[in-house]
């Protein structure tokens, strides 16, 4: 049977989970009797943490209090937190790094040498190469969260692709990172149809709009994905690659197109470019056999362009 100081420790890390307990559950855990759980519970009460029990004391939760209760992690969720730390403590969202690495020094001071070993290892055979995307406020990315959340209308001042500001309202669906840049989707009210927000353009409007109700949204991963690698650009091509999706997906980040998968054999890129020869080029550094289906333009292009290499080989 444990001791009671680890016996409180360890229920607190039972009532941290998401989920309700009830006594005699916690009483298996703990190896103890519903009564002891019952004065451990009120212990816990007078230290200050909020023990909820549901209708007819049936089960158990811990609920939001006015302190942060100790975190009760196991191996590989201190190792999983010490790595998010520090790579936010170099990540995209402007503000947080210094309190990143005070959170992470924290941790780190208190890993078992068990732990902080792998972790040592695992830092040392790492390396980060920068997002080198723009930053974004944490105080607006918390605000459309919350929004999100509460489903309320976000008002925000947008500034566009050519520099000027504008004025939106919009019903906030997902927030998608990525990688180097934060986007919002939305509904725009104004506009009626769904739209992609580079939140690092964005400067929110207080207080929110009013409570809405959700309609069916897309995909947000897809639509994001379709929004900035084919929409904004003067050519938009449909390749069909000569692999697999999943082949392809290796070597295709999704910011750079969209893939369905046809057969085991093929699959369809959805892309774009500013030039032709951008996407000529590119394609050609794929690695896989691949067929135009459009534009038709980028088919002649190609043709074009590849017989300018042979000249050259010659």
């Amino acid at each position: 049977m444990l001791e009671t100081s680890a016996r409180l420790l360890r229920l607190l890390s039972l009532l941290q989970t998401p989920r309700e307990w009830t006594g005699s559950d916690l009483a298996g855990q703990l190896d103890v009797d519903v009564r002891t759980v019952r004065r451990d519970i009120e212990k816990l009460r007078s230290l200050g943490y909020p023990v909820h029990a549901t209708a007819g004391a049936s089960g158990y939760r811990l609920g939001a209090g006015a302190k942060l209760p100790p975190l009760l992690l196991d191996d590989d969720e201190a190792i999983a937190v010490a790595m998010g730390l520090r790579t936010a403590a170099g990540g995209t969202i402007a503000g947080i790094e210094e309190s990143s690495l005070r959170a992470l020094a924290k941790l780190e001071q208190v890993l078992p040498s068990r732990l902080r070993h792998r972790m040592t290892a695992l830092q040392a055979a790492t390396v980060a190469v920068p997002a080198g995307g723009p930053q974004v406020d944490p105080d607006t990315l918390t605000a459309i969260a919350a929004a999100i959340r509460d489903q309320h209308r976000v008002r925000f001042d947008y500034r566009t692709h050519s520099g000027e500001t504008a004025r939106r309202t919009a019903e906030p669906h997902r927030l998608v990172h990525t990688g180097r840049r934060w986007y919002l989707i939305g509904w725009d009210v104004d506009r009626e149809d769904w739209r992609t927000y580079r939140v690092d353009r964005l400067t929110p409007r207080i207080p929110t709009g009013p409570r809405f109700t959700p309609r069916e949204a897309p995909d947000a991963a897809d639509f994001v994905s379709r929004a900035v690698t084919t929409a904004p650009y003067r050519y938009q091509a449909r390749i069909t690659l000569l692999t697999s999706a999943e082949t392809a997906a290796e070597r295709i980040a999704p910011t750079v197109g969209v893939l369905e998968a046809v057969d085991a054999k093929s699959c369809v890129l959805h892309t774009g470019g500013n030039s032709l020869d951008e996407i000529a080029i590119y394609l050609a550094t794929f690695g896989f056999e691949f067929r135009v289906d459009e534009p038709p333009e980028l088919a002649a292009h190609l043709r074009g362009l590849a017989a300018r290499l042979n000249r050259a080989g010659d």
